[in-house]
């Protein structure tokens, strides 16, 4: 009896012993982690809340209110020294963890630490996201959709001077976090030892990885995953099960295919995922919005969520104490069969000390409200903000105005970074200009949703890693939705990714599937003086220029052709290239500039005409809108509508057309 009693007192001290240890490791990693380098690929640290004592940024945010954003150059710096522009001073221990401009020169930036009188750092200010300096090794740096970005860690233990050897420099915004003594944060290195070189290739493969199946850099150390797959019918007024487990334990992955069976203007299918027995959702989205589609198609494929060769993703790691469900509601509207197939990837390791709990949630403001910035988040707690969706539609077509608005992040009850413009926001910068933010495009850890001028609509993505918004009392993430004051009235949504100590304060109720539905515009502005596409034009004796003139002190654009004779094939003519959101009869009207040397316009399909003819003579040049050409039954997405020069009156001395808009109105 006594050696059974000593047996079973030694395993019990082995079992305690054993806890203790592991117990000692997570303390013992956790002592030794170093912000830095490393967040860029530990991304099952992902759900860790963050030790910062506080985020920031420095940007050159108009302090006035108004929209000099970095144009004049005004507010694009802290203050000026006999060397350049100070275009940040942090004091320490702290980490810079994202730099990002559209407007990069070839000036030199230098960066200074610790106080020191000579730069560690010494690059153009253009070359820094090219990946031709070593400290700025690309993919951690790059380009595109009209913004430059660096993501490259750059810590420093007393103090880091950001100084630009310029007179002026234009649009920037700089994020960064303050860390307690003790930290272990060291300044950055121009020539890094074997083992920070590590780190670097690790974010360098990681960074390359966008759409792929990244499990193996979400899991655990030493972590197995269970590959859980089901396949379901979405029934209408139902819910179907993708996942359920009554352990401890870690969601690493999730996939669901095929995308397409997420497609749809209605949002009428919903994800929820529920942790630990709570009766109310952590994730309460439409299902596609989730994944970042945009208005009813799959849009975004970034690193951490998308949807990559026909397959929905998410990596974001959700830990959790004692259960995991996760269903797809189908709401009773849903008018077709669906069936989906998952695979959640899943490993038995409960939340960490530590560690949030991952929430989603799905706001829309239609519209929204005069003289306050559209909401993505208010809630009160602890935790860190790792992303966020946007779709925007303007209720104007033809016009993105609102996109001038920044985004505000008032973190712990101060307000912590003002943004420079909506896509800045997003890492791009100047929306509506030809080979920048004009199409849809997906990197890393940011992109463009897509932009249709004509549709009055944009929408883009961001995650956050170690520039994630953490804080320790409350969040609240919002963006305007107007150059200033807030004075547009639109229709925006958005999806927020956070990590939360405890659940959110703020509401995950979604709003009637009626008032979830994408709402097209039903009047189509195509703007020709700007950047619609040509299918055709003429092919000889016609000149094709972009031209402006003032009438009634107003600025007005336009195309102008100038013809003489004929066209190899007859009249003279001009295809546009105008995509429509929805098949339908469609009403055509065209507002031009009338003048002495216009001729006749007629709206031809199949070289048959289908309108009246336009008379544009006018003794005096004048505007004139809404000239009625044609009525045509149209298709969803792209439609070619071609215009001829048919003639011209008696008294005109030329064969012109100086066209404004095309305008597709749907009449049926």
């Amino acid at each position: 009896m006594k050696t059974c009693f000593l047996h079973l007192t030694l395993c019990l001290l082995i079992v305690i012993l054993f806890s203790n240890f592991l117990s000692f490791s997570v303390i013992a990693a956790e002592q030794y982690f170093t912000p830095g380098i490393e967040e860029l690929y530990l991304l099952d640290r992902l759900p860790m809340l963050k030790e910062s004592v506080k985020v920031a940024s420095i940007s050159s945010y108009d302090r006035t209110g108004g929209n000099d954003d970095g144009f004049s150059g005004k507010y694009s710096f802290v203050r000026k020294e006999k060397e350049g522009l100070v275009l940040a001073d942090l004091q320490g221990p702290g980490v810079i963890y994202r730099i990002w401009t559209p407007t990069p020169t070839d000036d030199e930036m230098e960066f200074y630490f610790d106080g020191e009188n000579a730069p560690r750092i010494r690059v153009k200010f253009c070359e820094m996201f090219l990946g031709k300096h070593p400290a700025f090794e690309r993919p951690l740096v790059g380009y595109g959709a009209g913004g430059f970005y660096s993501y490259v860690p750059l810590p420093y233990e007393k103090s880091c001077k950001v100084l630009i050897r310029a007179e002026k420099i234009q649009f920037y915004q700089i994020n960064y976090a303050v860390y307690p003594d003790g930290m272990g944060i060291k300044s950055f290195s121009p020539d890094p030892n074997a083992e920070m070189r590590r780190h670097w290739e690790k974010a360098k493969a990681l960074f390359g990885l966008a759409g792929k199946d990244i499990r193996s850099y979400v899991v655990p150390e030493g972590g197995k995953i269970e590959v859980i797959t089901t396949k379901v019918d979405l029934e209408a007024g139902k819910s179907a099960v993708l996942f359920d487990v009554d352990r401890p334990g870690r969601i690493v992955g999730m996939r669901i295919q095929p995308a397409d069976a997420l497609i749809g203007k209605k949002r009428d299918i919903v994800l929820r995922a529920y942790w630990d027995g709570d009766e109310k959702p952590a994730i309460h989205c439409p299902a596609g919005d989730f994944f970042g589609y945009a208005w009813g198609k799959p849009a975004m494929k970034s690193l951490m969520a998308g949807t990559a060769d026909g397959v929905n993703y998410c990596y974001f790691p959700m830990p959790f104490d004692r259960s995991g469900r996760i269903e797809l509601f189908a709401e009773k509207e849903l008018e077709r069969k669906i069936t989906v197939e998952a695979e959640v990837l899943f490993s038995p390791i409960g939340r960490r000390e530590k560690e949030g709990k991952f929430y989603a949630l799905w706001r829309r403001e239609n519209p929204t409200i005069k003289g306050k910035p559209f909401t993505f988040i208010e809630t009160e707690g602890r935790g860190h903000l790792v992303g966020v969706t946007q779709q925007s539609q303007g209720f104007e077509s033809g016009n993105t105005y609102f996109f001038e608005g920044d985004d505000q992040t008032t973190i712990d009850g101060e307000l912590a970074i003002h943004g420079t413009g909506s896509e800045d926001f997003y890492n791009g910068g100047w929306y509506d200009v030809p080979g920048r933010w004009e199409t849809r495009r997906s990197f890393v850890l940011s992109g463009c949703l897509g932009y249709k001028k004509h549709l009055g609509r944009t929408g883009a993505y961001r995650i956050f890693w170690g520039d994630a918004y953490a804080y320790r009392k409350s969040l609240l993430q919002t963006i305007e939705h107007a150059p200033t004051n807030n004075e547009l009235i639109n229709d925006y949504c958005g999806v927020t990714y956070l990590y939360s100590q405890e659940r959110p304060t703020c509401s995950f109720d979604l709003p009637a599937a009626s008032d979830r539905a994408v709402l097209d515009p039903d009047r189509i502005v195509f703007a020709v003086w700007w950047n619609v596409p040509i299918h055709s034009l003429s092919l000889r004796n016609a000149t094709f220029t972009k031209e402006g003139e003032q009438f009634d002190g107003k600025d007005v654009r336009y195309l102008s052709m100038r013809a003489k004779d004929n066209d190899i094939f007859g009249p003279h003519s001009i295809s546009f290239t105008c995509e429509l959101p929805a098949a339908g009869m469609y009403k055509v009207t065209l507002d031009i500039v009338k003048g002495p040397q216009q001729g006749k316009v007629q709206l031809f399909m199949d070289e048959a005409p289908v309108g009246p003819e336009v008379d544009m003579y006018s003794a005096e040049r004048q505007t004139a809108r809404d000239e009625f050409v044609g009525a045509l039954a149209l298709e969803q997405g792209p439609n070619n509508l071609m215009f001829k020069l048919v003639g011209k009156n008696e008294k005109s001395g030329g064969l012109g057309l100086d066209l404004t808009n095309i305008v597709c109105e749907k009449v049926k």
